[in-house]
């Protein structure tokens, strides 16, 4: 059985009209990390929040289907029992500070704190979770004081030292340089590889295609399409439907209807469009 679940989900917001999220289907299993793209209004904020089990036990309104994590079903759980096995951190880090605690290394800890776990186990967790996203050297630093990406890194480290079993991440780099997205996709990548489910909503077409495992693009709420990676970030239907595709993807394309690429499949990264045209070129 897959870790999880979701069968015909449909979810509309109070007092509104159109639902958020229409007919989900989705299985995910152990360990996997699954990248969700989409633009505004696609729903995903919203199936992270499903995921999380806010939708609909905070913000109400009107589900149908079921949603099931980790052999819990959402409907028959509470919020507190259901944050012990998925972790959110939403799209804006500000709205993830509590506002409660002085330092960084204060604020990674609350949560713990506010589970009950004993004092001993609290403060190697946080070193290492800090360690983990290379943000040791902000422990003393107020967490009101960092720069956006500084923010996003803390609000990554504070779900990472819970150790959920569902990571759900809500553009968590949208406010990072490239050095900085690139580490925290590796860390994603890492946590996956030792057992963490991820869900991930991202944009940037590279570093989904070099970490993820499989590719759910979302349009008015519904599933448009999922795969592999590079199938889904190279296909003509994302194209169609107005969605952003990888610059490489781009001219690659164009570079095949004058026939100067070669290869089958098309590029999605740097790496593989050089690939590809240094292979015309020989």
């Amino acid at each position: 059985m897959a870790f999880v679940n979701l069968q015909n989900v449909t979810y509309k917001y109070p007092l509104t009209k159109t639902p958020a999220l229409q007919n989900i289907n989705l299985q995910i299993n152990e360990g996997e990390f699954v990248a969700v793209l989409g633009s505004n209004g696609a729903g995903k904020s919203t199936l992270c929040y499903a995921l999380a089990g806010f939708v609909p036990h905070f913000f109400k309104g009107e589900i149908s289907g079921s949603i099931e994590v980790a052999g819990m079903e959402s409907s028959k759980s509470t919020l507190d029992e259901w944050v012990l096995n998925v972790g959110l951190a939403f799209q804006n880090p500000f709205n993830q500070i509590s506002g409660a605690k002085y330092t960084v290394f204060e604020e990674i800890a609350f949560g713990l704190e506010n589970n009950g776990v004993p004092r001993a186990e609290i403060r190697p967790r946080v070193e290492n979770a800090m360690k983990l996203t290379d943000i040791t050297n902000l422990a003393d630093r107020s967490p009101y004081s960092l720069s956006g990406g500084q923010q996003q890194r803390v609000a990554l480290t504070s779900i990472l030292v819970m150790q959920p079993k569902l990571l759900v991440l809500d553009e968590p780099t949208s406010q990072m340089d490239p050095i900085g997205t690139r580490e925290v996709f590796g860390v994603v990548r890492r946590m996956a590889e030792e057992g963490m489910t991820v869900v991930m909503v991202e944009h940037k077409m590279e570093w989904i295609a070099n970490f993820a495992d499989r590719v759910i693009a979302l349009k008015d709420g519904q599933i448009l399409m999922e795969g592999k990676p590079n199938e889904v970030l190279t296909s003509d239907v994302l194209a169609e439907n107005g969605f952003g595709i990888s610059r490489y993807t781009s001219t690659a394309r164009e570079a095949r209807k004058q026939g100067l690429w070669k290869k089958e499949t098309l590029p999605v990264t740097l790496d593989e469009a050089v690939a590809g045209f240094a292979g015309n070129a020989r």
